[in-house]
């Protein structure tokens, strides 16, 4: 993604996650060198979108949303999965994440990707829910391919 997606991003942001980032944050995200992000679009509407940071050799995901009438057909899977590839090729060994204990979907769809729990942030959403640090290894043959 770039930043002429700007608007689409923040949609879909608002749709699906409540609006996570400010405009000015998704300004930033879609313009940085160093912050992969891979969306689909079906029909001219952005569906699914994956984000990430590179950081030396670990890409973090910051961010999958996917439009809510377009869920559990396996978009999130994809875009994840490009991002996966993203990371990979720019150098990332490994990637990293946090998800809400109490998000089943989330989880799921991580646990598809190859993540696997590597510890736990108490309280660390707003909300008071505990955040699951994951991780998968993206060169390894049993890690993300």
């Amino acid at each position: 993604m770039a930043p002429e997606h700007l608007e689409d991003c923040v949609a879909l942001d608002a749709a699906a996650l409540g609006g996570l980032w400010s405009r000015e944050q998704w300004w930033r995200e879609l313009e940085e060198a160093g912050r992969p992000g891979v969306g689909l679009w079906l029909q001219g509407q952005l569906v699914a979108m994956a984000c990430g940071w590179l950081i030396v050799d670990e890409l973090h995901v910051t961010l999958v949303a996917v439009a809510l009438e377009r869920r559990r057909l396996g978009l999130g899977r994809q875009v994840l999965e490009a991002l996966l590839r993203r990371g990979r090729a720019a150098g990332a060994s490994r990637a990293t994440l946090e998800v809400a204990a109490s998000n089943a979907a989330a989880r799921s769809l991580y646990a598809a990707c190859g993540f696997r729990e590597a510890g736990v942030r108490r309280g660390y959403y707003r909300n008071g829910d505990d955040a699951l640090i994951q991780w998968v290894n993206l060169t390894a043959a049993e890690g993300f391919g």
